[in-house]
């Protein structure tokens, strides 16, 4: 027996999804788990990169002010990626720009490294790579779980 308002109205099923639907419907678990990883990696990044700025500029060889700038920017993100994870149906938006993001956030970084570009020491070009690659795991896993929640509504 299906419920309905007052009006007689059929209520809508929790487990339906429309095509056109803004939220992630399904087993959103795994999806949640990626985005939770990756905003406390991301935040502790920041942090390290913010608070370690005047610190990290010659064993890394990059400025100062890019370290704070890129630690300031990695806080905030890290905040929305974890309100995105929050949402017991995360809305399909703004997972595609956390995905679209750290997609280009490897680019970019890739491009970096492999170019010189800010001319980092050694440690600075491995910990470009290194934090490249996370971010592309984090992707992947990103959507392995869109792509689960959807076919688990199947």
């Amino acid at each position: 027996m299906s419920s309905s308002d007052s009006f007689g109205v059929p209520a809508p099923s929790p487990t339906s999804a429309s095509a056109d639907s803004t939220a992630v419907l399904g087993d959103v678990r795994l999806l949640r788990l990626a985005l939770r990883l990756d905003a406390v990696a991301t935040g502790g990044v920041g942090a390290a990169a913010l608070i370690g700025c005047a610190a990290l500029d010659s064993a890394l060889g990059l400025p100062v002010a890019f370290l704070a700038g890129i630690g300031a920017f990695l806080v905030l993100y890290a905040l929305f990626v974890g309100r995105v994870s929050t949402a017991s149906a995360p809305h399909r938006t703004a997972v595609r720009l956390v995905i679209g993001s750290n997609l280009a956030w490897f680019a970019l970084s890739a491009v970096t490294a492999a170019a010189g570009w800010l001319d980092p020491t050694g440690l600075g070009t491995a910990l470009i790579v290194a934090q490249a690659v996370a971010v592309l795991g984090f992707a992947d896993v990103q959507l392995i779980g869109l792509r689960k929640a959807r076919t688990s509504l199947a």
